[in-house]
């Protein structure tokens, strides 16, 4: 059962603190990272069978391959998800930035250029639950910013097949090539690259704890968008709430994983006590109930900040939670206050799953409370920025005797004659 808290009972640093079991992944990935950088193919081939039960002669997937998957997939969900991704193109593609050039005297050019990423690595689950939104949210901006190759990996079914509806997703978004590979294994082989697979500059995308130590240990040799962790919501909710829907929603997200964790913070205790009856009665009726059972016992919480709901929200921003949910009934009242938070849910109509699905806004959000510092997946992660200085010779001859007092003062003399050599008499 989950337990209930009063303000100043548990710290606000213990909140999402989760009773995970310690696993040591760093030893095994990192010879996971060595034997695919000294053996390629053949080290991924090996580890689909060890792990994916799954011999793989040829690990991209072909064009043949992603129609007839296409085929396989109920044409009603087809529409949604055509739907659920112009959602996310139309979000997306207000993120688009120019570069600048600011024009100055005597000919002097200074600027910017926001140049797309060439090739990004997406990584897409495929252990005990297929999301092809994560496909969709992660593969749409890197579209959008212009990347000239979208490279996907996910992990076969024992059939040697990625799921259809992976697949399906996959084309619709616009993913250049799609490889059947998994694991920290896969994301070697988008860092290193193999005979099959090309190397990437940049890797998004979730997985497990393999997964995150792999990405972990390749940072540098290419960028990543985040070391995520397990899913977590924070809902704050006043008592004209239905505990039934406040429920359901915390239960969004525990089902996600045993990690997992689903906080309320309210202002009223005996709304806080029918939310918990309402868990108990809801949880045994989940197809994933014994996830969702151990995340709520173990991870998930009740705070009860007595009739101060600015005294909640004040609470949810110590947390930075990826998801937070401001069920009142004019949220807008208290957007402005709300200041870390990966992605905000607003109102008593705007369940989680909106997000993770359809409105448009990316479900690749900051974890474990580095929503304080950090932002969620947009165009922005799939460019880098270059700049540009032009000066004339009379905009030199004006700063260059500057540039040597400068230099000299750093005590980087040859910094200062590689400006003033310029207005030497030849």
């Amino acid at each position: 059962m989950i337990r209930i808290f009063k303000y100043g009972e548990v710290a606000n640093g213990e909140i999402f603190a989760r009773d995970n079991i310690p696993v040591n992944v760093e030893g095994t990935v990192k010879e996971i990272i060595e034997n695919v950088k000294t053996n390629g193919d053949r080290a991924l081939r090996e580890y689909s069978e060890k792990f994916d039960k799954a011999y793989i002669s040829e690990f991209e997937v072909s064009k043949a391959e992603i129609e007839e998957a296409s085929k396989l997939v109920d044409p009603e969900f087809i529409g949604i998800l055509e739907e659920a991704a112009r959602n996310i193109r139309r979000f997306h593609e207000k993120q688009k930035r120019d570069g600048f050039s600011i024009n100055g005297e005597d000919g002097i050019v200074i600027g910017q250029r926001v140049i797309p990423i060439e090739k990004v690595g997406l990584y897409v689950p495929g252990g005990t639950a297929a999301y092809p939104s994560t496909v969709l949210m992660d593969s749409i901006p890197a579209k959008i910013a212009g990347c000239d190759q979208i490279i996907m990996v996910s992990p076969p079914m024992a059939n040697g097949k990625i799921n259809p509806v992976i697949l399906a997703a996959a084309k619709i978004a616009g993913v250049d090539r799609i490889f059947k590979v998994g694991g920290a294994q896969a994301i070697a082989a988008l860092a290193y690259g193999t005979e099959s697979i090309p190397k990437v500059d940049k890797i998004v995308g979730p997985g497990n704890a393999f997964v995150a130590e792999a990405k972990k240990q390749v940072f540098g040799k290419v960028s990543i968008d985040m070391i995520a962790g397990p899913s977590e919501i924070l809902v704050v909710a006043d008592d004209t709430n239905d505990p039934k829907i406040i429920a359901a929603d915390m239960l969004s997200q525990a089902e996600h994983d045993k990690n997992a964790s689903a906080v309320l913070v309210t202002d009223n205790f005996e709304f806080a006590k029918k939310v918990s009856d309402e868990l108990e009665v809801q949880i045994p009726k989940l197809p994933r109930a014994e996830i969702a059972r151990t995340s709520i016992d173990k991870n998930g919480k009740i705070i009860v900040a007595e009739n101060d709901l600015i005294k909640a929200i004040e609470i949810a921003n110590e947390i930075a939670p990826e998801h937070f949910e401001l069920c009142v009934d004019d949220p807008f009242a208290y957007l402005d206050k709300i200041k870390n938070a990966g992605s905000v849910f607003l109102g008593k109509n705007c369940p989680e799953s909106l997000g993770d699905y359809f409105a448009g806004p990316n479900h690749t959000l900051p974890t474990s409370g580095t929503a304080r510092f950090s932002s969620p997946l947009s165009v922005d992660d799939f460019v880098k920025k270059s700049q540009y200085t032009y000066y004339s010779k009379e905009a030199l001859c004006k700063v260059a005797e500057k540039i040597s007092y400068f230099a000299n003062k750093e005590g980087l003399t040859a910094h200062g004659i590689s400006a003033t050599v310029r207005l030497e008499e030849k």
